[in-house]
């Protein structure tokens, strides 16, 4: 007996101490500062507790959270029934201040009042606020802290309130009124609607040109959203439309495990709108329409679209919403009204239709065929001359293109064959790995007409040429170009910046002629060029053979007065530049038996089309020299006869050699 009456000592003396921290004044002031402290470090507010009062039937707390932020809760309870009937009134009036608590910026003010009720099995909490300044009221029941029914109603929320209540910008303004009438909210025993009605809808077009770059008309917007929950079903109508938009969706969803059986459209006057949200400037109108329907694991999406002034249309099959097969068309979208669409220039005018049928859509093991057409494709002259500063205009230009791509795993192969009135270009298989983003292609390009290229080129050119090879680009890039050029070939590689040119047995009389210089000359030309393109510089190296020169009044006068005749002379030499840029530098050393035709270091500015150059030409014993300068298309000539004939027949020479020496050059 000795040992219990000390056990009831202590435990009586132990619910006395409790009693007095806990329920007294007193304590309560010992109690006070330790939870205002723990509520300081939680919140990192400079908190305050006011008022802490905490008795066996009373609780009264008062606390600011910091300058113009409180908080009041009480009330009556009862600690051993554990039955509470407690107010509690939220006064937020400065959200700023907050950011650090909820993690995310807020701004001006939310306020609330209630009531909670009950106890830890069952409770009820009736309360209203004036969030977004709306009336609004709602009757939360919660059992074993669990929420089991909600029945809330806000009138006339303010669209703009909200945004800045979230510190977003106030693009938009409208009146919103929401019913939620939820009996029961457990999963898989829902019972209840949401009533959601939007009216007097604006867009402000002054913050969409400020923020977004864009100008919109006075666009107005209402939203309306009825559904119903039974069970795990939803049924619900929802649209939202305006003046530059308008979407319609109904249908029935299932959440868990996910069942959709929905139809939706999507018409939009004017795409701009839609930037705020997407991040993309568009422009112009879109409509869409379709269906969803299935599960999760098998999701049935189709649709169809005037994009472009198309006829659009695709089936899309989604497994774990992961893409798993694709069947689309594409029949006579204009490419003109798609660059407008993406905010791109005017490039070109065509009509495009695409088939594709991509049986397996999953990453890595991708299989599909996709064939797309260009036809009708006409090129804006006027603007890329513009664009791309071309010196002279670009002549009209009509293409037409086919392209065939097979998906095979984690390559893609494509068989491109284009055409148009410039240039035709075929390729057999252009293959992408998408592993390591490397491209590998042949190629076969054929200019019909070169003089078509003088808006690119700047000079006028005969004839036409084919060139073949390969390009691949992995981490270097590659890039091979073989072709026949009077009679020769040329072989050449690019290597990154690294560009060289094999030229063998190319006749110069026919290059000559290609690029419509006058043909003074007929040899065979074997020649290398190493060039950087990044720096722009390289050297040239050639040799010709078998050289001779045409008819011409020069050598004609030359034969007359020495009796020597140029023309059964056959030359042989080098011929050779350095290149830097913009300027050349370069030597001609042709050489006969008895003749020879010299330049030493002549200078050439392709910029500025200047040239300077000394040039001497032996005729047997007899020597000629001459100064050649200015503008390289129309050169002055400054020839020198010296001991070869002083008189009027030298005159005639002279005459002649001046001409001789400006087609030369």
């Amino acid at each position: 007996m000795k040992y219990l009456a000390w056990f009831i000592g202590i435990l009586v003396t132990l619910v006395v101490i409790i009693y007095v921290i806990a329920f007294t004044p007193f304590g309560n002031g010992l109690v006070g500062p330790i939870v205002e402290g723990k509520i300081k470090e939680q919140t990192k507010l400079d908190s305050k507790l006011t008022t802490f009062k905490l008795t066996m039937s009373e609780i009264d707390i008062f606390l600011e959270l910091n300058r113009n932020n409180t908080i009041l809760v009480k009330g009556n309870y009862s600690p051993f029934s554990q039955a509470f009937n407690i107010a509690y009134r939220v006064r937020l009036d400065n959200l700023d201040s907050l950011k650090k608590l909820v993690g995310s910026p807020l701004q001006g003010k939310f306020h609330t009042d209630g009531q909670v009720k009950g106890d830890l099995k069952y409770m009820e909490v009736d309360g209203k606020s004036d969030v977004g300044q709306s009336d609004t009221v709602y009757h939360v029941e919660l059992t074993d802290l669990n929420p089991t029914s909600i029945i809330a109603k806000i009138k006339d929320a303010k669209l703009s309130s909200l945004l800045y209540l979230g510190a977003q910008s106030q693009y938009a303004s409208a009146d919103i009124n929401l019913d939620v009438n939820f009996k029961n909210i457990k999963p898989g025993e829902m019972d209840g609607d949401i009533v959601l009605k939007t009216k007097n809808g604006k867009i402000n077009p002054i913050l969409m040109k400020k923020d977004f770059n864009v100008t919109i008309p006075n666009t107005s917007f209402a939203m309306n959203l009825d559904a119903k929950l039974k069970g795990d079903n939803i049924d619900y109508n929802y649209d939202l439309s305006s003046n530059l938009f308008k979407i319609l969706s109904s249908g029935n969803v299932v959440p868990q495990p996910l069942a959709t059986d929905i139809k939706y459209s999507l018409n939009i006057k004017e795409l701009a709108v839609l930037k705020p949200i997407i991040g993309t400037e568009l422009r112009g109108a879109f409509k869409l329409k379709g269906t969803v329907k299935g599960t999760k694991e098998k999701l049935l999406a189709s649709g169809s679209s005037d994009l472009g002034e198309s006829d659009t249309k695709f089936e899309a099959v989604l497994k774990d919403f992961t893409p798993a097969s694709v069947v689309a068309s594409v029949k006579n979208l204009k490419l003109n009204k798609v660059l407008y669409m993406v905010n791109q220039p005017h490039y070109t005018d065509g009509i495009f239709s695409m088939d594709a049928d991509i049986s397996d859509a999953k990453s890595g093991s991708l299989k599909g065929k996709i064939v797309t057409t260009i036809t009708k494709g006409l090129l804006d002259s006027k603007f890329l001359t513009k664009q791309y500063e071309f010196k002279s205009p670009m002549p009209r230009t009509t293409f037409n293109s086919t392209t065939t791509t097979m998906l095979n795993g984690n390559t893609i192969d494509t068989k491109v064959d284009f055409n148009s009135n410039i240039l035709n270009l075929d390729i057999k298989q252009a293959r992408f790995n998408m592993d390591d983003s490397s491209i590998k292609s042949d190629y076969l390009a054929k200019i019909p007409n070169l003089d078509k290229l003088f808006f690119v080129t700047g000079r006028h050119m005969k004839g036409a040429i084919t060139a073949n090879g390969e390009l691949s680009k992995a981490k270097d890039l590659d890039l091979t170009v073989h072709t026949k050029v009077a009679g020769g070939n040329i072989d050449a590689k690019l290597h990154n910046d690294d560009f060289s040119a094999d030229l063998k047995s190319v006749g110069t009389k026919g290059l000559l002629h290609m690029l419509i210089y006058p043909e003074i000359f007929q040899s065979t030309l074997n020649a290398k060029l190493n060039y950087n393109l990044a720096q722009s510089k390289g050297v040239f190296s050639g040799q010709v053979t078998d050289g001779n020169f045409v008819k011409n009044k020069t050598f004609d006068l030359i034969k007359q007065y020495t009796k020597f005749d140029m023309y059964r002379e056959s030359f042989n030499g080098d011929i050779g530049a350095n290149i830097n840029k913009e300027n050349i530098l370069a030597s001609l050393d042709l050489r006969s038996k008895q003749a020879s035709v010299k330049t030493k270091d002549t200078k050439i500015n392709s910029k500025t089309q200047k040239i300077d150059s000394d040039i001497t030409i032996q005729a047997k014993k007899n020597t000629i020299t001459a100064k050649i300068y200015g503008d390289i298309n129309s050169p002055k000539v400054k020839v020198d006869l010296e001991k070869l004939i002083k008189s009027e027949a030298g005159e005639k020479i002279k005459t002649e050699i001046n001409k001789f020496l400006k087609k030369l050059f």
